[in-house]
């Protein structure tokens, strides 16, 4: 054992969890946390322009990597920027841990200067959360939130740390285990569980899978595709399942819901048994509850038992991690062909092509994004950020490779894809990362662009740029009588010259000619790159189920 101040004792028990890299901004109450860390080289710290970017971008480290990210906040201010970022990893199963400065303790509860009850205000949107009162506490409450973040269903986990507790001193002992009371998250399912979906499975005519994040977050690539092939089930994803299932696949069928493949949501639609798995059933694909997929009995695999019977009603419940369960599942599955079936998914796909895009001189943003899967061949990480060029990059960008596609899901969280894209490249440094980014998020966090020059991350980011928020002005135009209100920005900065202005090359693409020549440019160029594609306005994003409704109300061509 040896004696280590508290600002030690959480450098030394991150490094025993295996962490290498850190995003954070410094403030008075993580002072003596930041003090410790020219000790710790192999700690690297990236310094970002705001707290919310640290936590998209330890956010989009994690589901890059599939560790957990980390991020660090001061008291206060600090602190309660980390909230959207909290949200946003909370809705999407994210592990990340936060740790955050407090005031001295004497002065909680009494307004000191940059106090907020952090852990108060972030009970909501954390998996757990501590605050820690005593040095000696603060090896296991590391352990332990790392253990939460990483375990079960993975979350994010605030660790609160008075500011004279990072200077007091303490014995240190990394706990080797740990004794969490109550907390047992599921690995194998019940083998009742594994009989009654296989019933379902082997007596099915019209098989789909629905296949969610959970896949992503379990890794379970190849158990999902050897299902798929044995039963010849065709597969349909969520919008964060997208990437857990080559899209080159033959069985694969796109994702469905509201801006979804129309022959996705038809494929639901008409299925007789439907595999849900790792999905939680979100508004956006079910729609009307009471008019979801109708005429199939539902399997429902998940790790966490309140997503069972939550927003669908299920026949069969089967809680555990996805892959345990599929390695359960797999042998007792009788192979099959469904040929009729699967023939009648391809007439969908012939009766209902939802990825037609339209003949035009206008530069659209489909377009864009169609050329930037070709060029890559759909091997690129992609990360966006929530609107309109989410939908399009969801629709067109064709991924062939597993856990390649990151985006802000049950939150909508506008600003997402800048940072997280610079969280997701120190992941995979080695890799090709693209950004594709609306105009309106692009600039709620664009001054993380300081941070991608600053550590040199050659991120590619593609702003389709129509001097709107698009999706606003889509919603306008069909459910408020066009009666567009704050949709339109008439100051836009010239990125070009922004992304000069950081040291980055810009490009600026405004004809169909252009970019396929441009996202070369970016793709050979050894530093970032922003490149601005000047879209058209008016362009909206189909198919479309509208909220709340079902297959039945589908839109799938401008009215």
């Amino acid at each position: 054992m040896s004696t280590k101040t508290g600002g030690q004792i959480v450098c030394e028990s991150l490094i025993r969890e295996g962490v290498d890299v850190v995003f954070g901004l410094p403030g008075g109450a993580i002072l003596p946390l930041y003090g410790t860390l020219s000790e710790y080289p192999q700690l690297r710290h990236i310094l970002v322009r705001h707290e919310q970017g640290a936590a998209h971008a330890a956010d989009g480290y994690s589901r890059a990597s599939g560790r957990v990210g980390v991020a660090f906040a001061t008291s206060g201010p600090g602190a309660t920027n980390l909230i959207t970022g909290l949200a946003t990893a909370m809705m999407d199963s994210v592990p990340v841990v936060a740790i955050t400065g407090q005031v001295g303790r004497a002065g909680i509860g009494t307004d000191a200067f940059q106090e907020t009850d952090i852990t108060g205000a972030t009970l909501p949107i954390t998996k757990h959360n501590y605050l820690v009162m005593r040095a000696s506490e603060i090896a296991s409450t590391i352990k332990e939130a790392f253990h939460i973040a990483s375990t079960g269903r993975p979350g994010p986990v605030l660790v609160d740390i008075p500011r004279d507790v990072f200077q007091e001193s303490a014995e240190y002992v990394y706990p080797e285990s740990l004794d969490l009371p109550g907390y047992r998250p599921p690995g194998a399912a019940a083998e009742s569980e594994i009989a009654a979906a296989v019933e379902v499975i082997n007596s099915a005519e019209r098989p789909v899978i629905l296949a969610g994040h959970g896949v992503i977050i379990s890794r379970a690539y190849r158990e999902l595709r050897e299902l798929a092939e044995k039963a010849q089930i065709p597969v349909v994803t969520t919008l964060l399942g997208i990437s857990c299932f080559p899209e080159d696949h033959v069985l694969s069928v796109g994702f469905p819901g509201m801006h979804g493949m129309a022959y996705a949501s038809l494929a639901l639609d008409h299925a007789d048994a439907l595999i849900a798995i790792g999905s939680r059933f979100d508004d956006r694909i079910v729609g009307d509850a009471s008019r979801f997929s109708r005429g199939s009995r539902k399997v429902h695999i998940d790790i966490d038992p309140a997503e069972f019977n939550k927003n669908v009603r299920v026949d069969v419940t089967v809680m555990g991690d996805v892959r345990q369960v599929l390695d359960q599942l797999n042998p007792l599955v009788k192979r099959a062909t469904h040929e009729e079936w699967v023939r009648h998914i391809e007439h969908l796909k012939a009766e209902h092509p939802s990825l037609r895009i339209p003949e035009t001189d206008r530069l659209l943003g489909q377009q864009v994004i169609r050329s930037l899967s070709e060029v890559t061949k759909g091997r690129s990480v992609v990360v966006t950020g929530v609107g309109q060029h989410q939908m399009w990059a969801a629709q067109h960008y064709r991924f062939t490779r597993a856990n390649s596609w990151l985006s802000s899901g049950g939150l909508g969280t506008m600003g997402y894809e800048v940072p997280a894209a610079m969280g997701a490249q120190v992941a995979r440094p080695g890799e090709l990362v693209w950004s594709v980014c609306g105009d309106g998020g692009f600039q709620m966090t664009m001054s993380e662009l300081a941070t991608v020059a600053e550590n040199r991350l050659p991120v590619k980011y593609a702003i389709l740029n129509n001097n709107h928020l698009g999706m606003i002005t889509q919603w306008q135009d069909l459910f408020y009588n066009h009666d567009h209100q704050a949709d339109a920005y008439t100051a836009n900065p010239d990125f070009v010259k922004l992304a000069e202005a950081f040291g980055i090359k810009g490009l600026r693409v405004r004809e169909q000619e252009e970019v396929v020549p441009a996202i070369l440019a970016a793709n050979n160029h050894p530093g970032p790159v922003v490149v601005d594609f000047v879209i058209d306005r008016v362009d909206h994003v189909y198919p479309m189920i509208p909220s709340g409704q079902s297959v039945e109300e589908l839109i799938e061509e401008p009215l």
